[in-house]
């Protein structure tokens, strides 16, 4: 993997699954006691996208939205950040997933989504053109495009073409229960996509949920007997944890104002993916001075993306992720003010 990035006009990464619209409650402030909201388009993939775009990197989202105003809204998001969005596709048959979202203290997200089914579950399988997919070097996706059919088809169909044809397979499986019949179907589904990837980015919850451990380097190990060649646990203001079969370590977080934790997760992931693409050598084989940087500037993409509200807004650009790994900011300095 001396050059995983894509030689053609095609995007590197092709982001696959869910864009919503989320309405963001005050922070501080739980569902049940939020009287007004704020809109803002989002969704895991659809974020990752967007990330990727404003680090430099070309980036695809392939998924569905409804054919009403927040469908628009997301397609027109994506197109002005300057996403690939060909293979984003729009139906009548449902509404455009939304997202209801709190963060009443830091460590206590609550998510509500209506989706009964949303227009993200409807993806077929045959609006994913495979040779669309096998133009990009990585095809990143995520749990939730896992929790109903057609989409579930859909996404195993397009990352078992990536993986037979040699493309790197990213996964990020969020664990949101509200989406799932039940905690354990949701559990067993998570697993399926665990068995297909190459890079697995969990946090300590999710590596909980999938391992039954909080240890981080013993539930990646667990992950890394399934089959991934590189797992890394993030710890939201504490740093993340790698491990590959060569190197393993702990990188700390940036210390930042924090405004918005909500999105961080996506903005790490989108980071990690760009170092990925450049990386020397084979995922497996990555050496830990490599993998030490690789999370140094993916712990700063996230603790910039947590100094503003919303996800998208705040996903930085290269240059400022940059600033801030030479510490060259005042990382106590909210985005906006700088």
């Amino acid at each position: 993997m001396a050059d995983c990035r894509s030689t053609d006009d095609g995007p590197s990464v092709i982001c696959i699954g869910e864009a919503l619209v989320d309405l963001l409650a005050p922070v501080g402030v739980a569902l049940k006691d939020a009287r007004e909201f704020t809109l803002a388009p989002g969704g895991a993939p659809a974020n990752v996208a967007v990330g990727l775009t404003r680090l430099g990197v070309r980036a695809s989202f392939a998924g569905k939205v409804g054919d009403d105003p927040f469908g628009s809204l997301l397609h027109d998001t994506l197109q002005r950040a300057g996403v690939d969005i060909s293979h984003l596709r729009v139906t009548s048959d449902a509404r455009t997933t939304l997202a209801w979202v709190a963060r009443p203290t830091a460590d206590t997200p609550e998510f509500l989504f209506y989706r009964n089914p949303g227009a993200d579950a409807l993806l077929r399988a045959d609006e994913l053109d495979p040779a669309y997919l096998l133009g990009a070097s990585i095809v990143h996706f995520g749990s939730l495009s896992l929790s109903a059919e057609p989409a579930r088809s859909a996404t195993l169909a397009a990352i078992g073409t990536a993986r037979e044809a040699g493309r790197l397979v990213s996964y990020d499986p969020n664990w949101r229960p509200d989406v799932w019949s039940s905690a354990s179907e949701g559990h067993a589904w998570m697993l399926e996509g665990l068995a297909r990837a190459d890079l697995v980015k969990v946090n300590e919850a999710e590596l909980t949920l999938l391992t039954g451990s909080p240890d981080p380097p013993e539930g990646a190990g667990e992950l890394l007997d399934r089959g991934a060649k590189l797992v890394v646990v993030t710890g939201g203001g504490s740093g993340a944890y790698f491990a590959n079969s060569r190197a393993h370590g702990f990188v700390p977080a940036f210390e930042v104002s924090v405004i918005d934790t909500t999105g961080c997760g996506d903005a790490f992931t989108a980071a990690l993916l760009v170092q990925v693409l450049d990386a020397p050598q084979p995922l497996e084989h990555v050496d830990d001075t490599y993998l030490r940087a690789a999370l140094r500037f993916a712990n700063a993409a996230a603790a910039l993306t947590a100094t503003r509200q919303g996800v998208i807004p705040a996903l930085p650009d290269r240059a400022q992720v940059e600033v801030l790994c030479r510490g060259e900011i005042d990382v106590h300095d909210p985005l906006d003010s700088r």
